[in-house]
């Protein structure tokens, strides 16, 4: 998963998602956050559920898990898992079966690149938003870490306008009437909610060169 955008103020969040209410208004504006690293983290907000409340949480984009050394499987390699795909993975299911270990991952827009190089030679960067929703929301889990709270969030298969550029997934898209649901329900009345967003609800924005850092601002709120 590339970067992904929100350039959104708090207020917006807790009118769109229902947070109990801030003192503040800031602008969180904290530029490229990617995938997070062994040696160096990167941090998103997340919106959980606090009993009857929900509310706003940093925690780091990718969660641990233990993978055998290609050269020594007996090895074992901490890989951060940004995306959660297979459902039935043991791992995962700990999570998607515990209501309040899921999330909400707050975005405008995410990105994919290209498959083909352009003619630069560099693969194009492809913004994709839901235009009728200024904010919308990733299905989302996470867990404590050594290193504190982590998330991640769902993909599903690619919708036509997001397959033709990133044929191997998506992420799980929320419907609005979907977030108390996704926050509280039992997991075995959720699986309709992993599916393909509708691909006429959504654009394709201008395709910018992976290095042209200022024809967006992929930020993660």
């Amino acid at each position: 998963m590339q970067p992904v955008s929100y350039d959104r103020k708090e207020v917006d969040l807790a009118v769109t998602f229902g947070i109990r209410p801030y003192e503040k208004d800031e602008e969180y504006t904290v530029g490229d956050i990617f995938p997070t690293g062994k040696k160096t983290p990167f941090y998103g907000k997340v919106i959980v559920q606090d009993g009857a409340e929900r509310k706003l949480e940093r925690m780091e984009w990718g969660v641990p898990t233990q993978v055998p050394s290609v050269r020594d499987p007996a090895v074992k390699l901490t890989k951060y898992v940004t995306n959660v795909r297979n459902l039935n993975s043991s791992f995962w299911r700990s999570m998607l079966t515990t209501p309040a270990r899921r999330c909400l991952v707050p975005v405008t827009a995410f990105s994919e690149y290209g498959l083909a190089p352009g003619e630069d030679g560099k693969k194009p960067l492809h913004w994709f938003d839901v235009p009728s929703r200024s904010v919308f929301a990733f299905a989302g889990i996470w867990r404590p870490t050594e290193r504190g709270n982590a998330y991640g969030f769902l993909t599903t298969e690619p919708n036509t306008i997001v397959a033709p550029i990133h044929p191997k997934a998506m992420p799980v898209i929320l419907h609005d009437e979907d977030y108390d649901r996704w926050l509280t329900a039992p997991w075995d009345d959720l699986k309709d909610v992993v599916a393909p967003y509708p691909s006429q609800l959504m654009r394709v924005e201008g395709l910018v060169t992976a290095d042209a850092d200022h024809a967006r601002s992929p930020v993660l709120f």
